[in-house]
């Protein structure tokens, strides 16, 4: 006898708890991918303003960036993960490629390397933020993207005179004395946090009504 098939059960397309979380990574990464997508669509038509695109793009590249980082395994490049799932995204894949927003990319302002390394510094800071609430807790793990931040954010002038600095390079010193393996406790990890938040809050601070030059 044939069983017979039930159209109002739930396909499921995992059966463990690690595919169950692989599954709901890629989902997240397709979803940041369409976001994207949309964001830039609106930007060229003028329905949002560069003063809001902006923020929200250098946010949007950071999580992808972190995203991908977390689901390499199942995805060699985000052209085969598209292409995969059939996304026909070309101005969202155009802005992964570049990096940086399209105010960045078309600057046509005095200073455009400046602009640049303001979105690459930012964009550091949100990645690094988003590795602590995504419960990233080991040196390997931490290290090199706080290793990141704070060489873009030693390339401005005031840097040296900034309270963050001091935090992050302290932060490099005491991440240096660990194991690769070993993890921070929960209480460092919550201070960490507010350090950097403090950092970032810091950074444009400065750089309101300044060019922000190396």
């Amino acid at each position: 006898m044939s069983t017979r098939l039930n159209l109002d059960e739930e396909v499921r397309l995992y059966t463990t708890n690690a595919e169950r979380e692989k599954y709901g990574l890629l989902a997240t990464l397709f979803g940041i991918v369409v976001a994207l997508e949309y964001l830039e669509r609106a930007y060229v038509r003028d329905s949002v303003p560069a003063s809001e695109y902006s923020p929200a793009c250098t946010r949007l590249l950071s999580q992808y960036k972190t995203m991908l980082k977390l689901v390499s395994d199942d995805v060699p490049s985000i052209e085969q993960f598209m292409a995969r799932y059939r996304m026909d995204h070309t101005a969202a894949l155009h802005r992964i490629q570049v990096g940086v927003p399209a105010t960045v990319e078309h600057s046509s302002e005095a200073g455009p390397e400046t602009a640049k390394w303001v979105a690459e510094t930012t964009q550091n800071f949100i990645t690094f933020v988003d590795a602590l609430k995504l419960r990233m807790r080991a040196k390997d793990q931490l290290h090199p993207i706080l290793q990141e931040l704070v060489t873009s954010y030693a390339r401005f002038k005031g840097s040296k005179d900034w309270e963050g600095r001091s935090k992050m390079v302290g932060w490099l010193i005491t991440l240096n004395g660990m194991k690769a393996s070993e993890e921070l406790t929960e209480e460092q990890a919550r201070q960490l946090s507010f350090d950097i938040e403090h950092a970032y809050a810091e950074f444009f601070r400065s750089l309101s009504g300044k060019d922000g030059g190396s």
